[in-house]
């Protein structure tokens, strides 16, 4: 029985990665031991953080007034590196359009003061919060928002500006490299590798250079952004075989036909889930259908133990992972890059099955 595992992170990964780092595991390019085995100083691995990194680049068209780093921790170490080094005491707007965004926020409330600009947490976070209703701060030391909600289940549909001279920052822990961007539109953007990137262990941090002049000195020298841009991310012994995989990942995504190509693949996978829950009299989804995300997709069946039995269902069916999250329950599928179409049609047809069954 083929298995499809719809985890939300960590998720699953390309099989040819797999095969990949399968085939290299105990032997990387003939030096008789596996890349975790290997010295980050010696002369094997500096290609390989090199390769990652000039992938990373060549996918999402990043300018030298970039940098790249790889640091430890996934995203939620970023929820505070963000305040520690660039708000000083200052104010910030943050939108709290789900959980892990209200998670940020909380920690920049430690180093200055977060302004919640919107937020839709009255109403269980079922849509972004619209433009024209943030209240934003006039000289904001920066703009924090997250574009994908795992949890929730929303996206935005068109990332947006922030204010002349106030850095956009976004967490992308879920949605980066599912669809192209302006990068040039942002002063940072991170995200934790275990969705679309690779597998946990590292975070993917993207930064504009000359925000790392506003660090104050008292900031730890390991929580500040300058030690890893001066280091090339290898100040301390790195987690070198994320960042391995990582590569592996973006050589995948090259291969593919680049970003481009997975957002068009994205978005016939997130069309036809999404047109079958529409028609179904019996599975419903609570996302407005403006911000529907096109990685994590929401749904309820009539009842919290129908919503238990599809799941346990589902998985004896080989469609793992299904159920939602602990905080909102209900079922969720997480159709990530590696996710084939061919899992989504199984999905769909098993739901069909469901429904018959259970009217």
């Amino acid at each position: 029985m083929k298995i499809y595992n719809f985890a939300a992170g960590p998720a699953m990964l390309p099989k040819e990665v797999m095969l990949k780092a399968q085939e290299e595991f105990v032997n990387f390019q003939g030096s008789g031991s596996g890349v975790m085995e290997l010295s980050h100083r010696g002369k094997y691995f500096q290609p390989v953080i090199d390769h990652a990194e000039a992938n990373i680049r060549e996918l999402l068209g990043l300018s030298d007034d970039f940098v790249v780093m790889f640091i430890q921790g996934g995203a939620s170490m970023q929820f505070a590196m963000i305040p520690m080094n660039l708000l000083n005491g200052g104010t910030a707007d943050y939108v709290d359009s789900g959980v892990w965004g209200a998670k940020a926020a909380k920690e920049a409330k430690l180093y200055g003061t977060a302004n919640i600009a919107a937020s839709s947490k009255e109403s269980k976070y079922d849509h972004i919060p619209a433009q024209s209703e943030w209240k934003l701060t006039p000289g904001a030391a920066y703009l924090h928002i997250t574009s994908n909600n795992t949890v929730a289940g929303t996206q935005y549909q068109t990332l947006p500006e922030a204010p002349a001279g106030v850095p956009l920052i976004a967490d992308m822990s879920s949605d980066i490299m599912s669809r192209v961007f302006d990068a040039n539109k942002f002063g940072l953007f991170y995200a934790g590798a275990q969705k679309n990137l690779g597998p946990s262990g590292v975070a993917l941090v993207v930064m504009k250079k000359e925000l790392a002049e506003r660090t104050s000195d008292k900031v730890p020298t390991m929580l500040r952004y300058s030690t890893y841009i001066e280091n090339g991310s290898m100040f301390n012994t790195p987690p070198t075989f994320a960042i391995y995989m990582l590569g592996l990942v973006t050589d995948w995504v090259k291969a593919k036909g680049g970003v481009a190509a997975m957002e068009e693949i994205n978005n016939a996978k997130a069309a036809k889930l999404y047109a079958f829950l529409d028609d179904s009299s019996f599975f419903k989804s609570p996302v407005a259908k403006a911000d529907r995300s096109r990685m994590n997709v929401v749904f309820r069946t009539p009842s919290d133990e129908l919503d238990a039995k599809f799941v346990a269902e589902a998985k004896a069916a080989g469609l793992t992972d299904l159920k939602g999250h602990r905080l909102v329950g209900g079922c969720r599928a997480s159709i990530y890059n590696a996710m084939p179409m061919e899992g989504v049609e199984a999905l769909v047809e098993f739901m069909k099955k469901f429904e018959l069954e259970n009217k």
